[in-house]
């Protein structure tokens, strides 16, 4: 079996070992994740293999509703992203959303890049690129990677006011479902969760997201 993809017989295996693992230390682990997931998050992070959800947060399976995709992006005409969205919100009802970056973004650092991709890469992350523009004289006087790590929160930060125009989100405000968006940056260099200055947590505060905008 995958005797032509040793590393694929490898991830089986690891498979097996893992199942064994969790059945031992506790045997009704798997019995309880055949029922329907009940989570109160709903993370979208970003793509990179070094930012896994639940691991970061410590969290066993079941416990996090995950999107993930280059850069943490929110489009609204992302349907994988408003499906996602929509099916957190309206059916598992997740009480927080996770807006989640991380420092030192490989999609960011080439989002800053002239001519830094081409393609389908390239168009999805315009949106980092145009906040980049809008930022750059700002941010001049910054080291290159400190440059980077702005850019990282800044971009958190429009993703969550993006987030806040979504019909499903103003729906479920309108008819007072507790629903609050968090924006985090998280560190690869010790683990540590950020929380940014962008929380909220009702239609009352979208404005003032925007006034702030300016920062």
């Amino acid at each position: 079996m995958c005797q032509a993809h040793p590393e694929i017989q490898d991830l089986l295996e690891r498979n097996v070992l893992w199942s064994d693992r969790m059945a031992e230390q506790d045997a009704e682990f798997f019995s309880r994740l055949q029922h329907q997931q009940s989570p109160d998050f709903l993370w979208i992070g970003c793509s990179d293999s070094r930012v896994p959800a639940n691991q970061i947060i410590d969290l066993p399976p079941g416990e996090v509703f995950v999107h993930r995709n280059v850069g943490n992006m929110v489009y609204p005409t992302d349907i994988n992203a408003m499906s996602v969205i929509q099916y957190a919100v309206e059916v598992l009802k997740v009480k927080h959303i996770l807006v989640v970056g991380h420092y030192g973004c490989g999609g960011v650092q080439t989002a800053m890049t002239p001519g830094g991709t081409t393609g389908m890469v390239d168009n999805w992350l315009l949106d980092i690129r145009e906040e980049y523009s809008r930022r750059r004289s700002e941010l001049a006087h910054l080291p290159h990677d400190q440059q980077v790590d702005r850019m990282c929160e800044f971009n958190v930060r429009r993703q969550v006011r993006k987030l806040t125009r979504a019909n499903v989100i103003q729906r479920a405000w309108l008819n007072e479902q507790e629903l609050v968006i968090h924006g985090w940056c998280y560190s690869l260099q010790n683990g540590r969760v950020t929380p940014l200055d962008c929380t909220v947590s009702g239609l009352d505060q979208v404005e003032q997201l925007y006034l702030d905008r300016a920062e």
